[in-house]
Order: structure tokens, then C-alpha cells, then sequence
């Protein structure tokens, strides 16, 4: 048996795959599919440059610490709360 047949750079195997996927799918979903994954990987690099630190820290650096942690008091005193009406009802 030939074991380049099943290489993966094979042009055999892609075209193997591509032929699976067009099965699958069929052809008016193809397009569809292709516009998720470019949606997809846009998000994905989006997300990433945010990781990266590319984001606006100027906002975050002045924020005074108090008041950021009186927020978080706050919102956690409201959150209790909400989960009390919830168990009342």
C-alpha cells in the first residue's frame, strides 16, 4: 500500500476532503459556512489583539481603586438581592 497516498499533503486526501465536505454540506450551504468561518477567525483575531494588551489603557488608569471597589460592593449587594426575589418567588 502506498503510504503517500494518505500524506496529508497529498492532493489526494485534500481532495478527498473537499469532496466530503461539499457531500455533507451540499452546495447552497457551502457559501454560508465559508462566511462563518471568516466571521469566526475575524472575532478570534479580534480577541487576541485585545489579549495582547493593543486595547485603551488610559480609561483603566484612572480609575481611582475606591471607587472601583465600591462598585463591585455595590453590584454584588444587587446581585444578592436579585437571587433572594428569585427564591421568594
Amino acid at each position: 500500500m502506498n503510504v503517500l497516498l494518505f500524506a496529508i499533503e497529498s492532493p489526494t486526501i485534500i481532495i478527498l476532503v473537499v469532496a466530503a465536505i461539499f457531500l455533507l454540506f451540499g452546495g447552497s450551504k457551502l457559501p454560508q459556512l465559508a462566511k462563518a468561518l471568516g466571521q469566526s477567525k475575524k472575532a478570534f483575531k479580534e480577541g487576541i489583539d485585545e489579549a495582547d494588551g493593543k486595547t485603551d489603557r488610559s480609561k483603566l488608569e484612572s480609575v481611582d481603586d475606591e471607587a472601583l471597589f465600591e462598585e463591585a460592593r455595590r453590584r454584588a449587594q444587587q446581585m444578592r438581592a436579585d437571587e433572594a426575589k428569585k427564591i421568594e418567588r
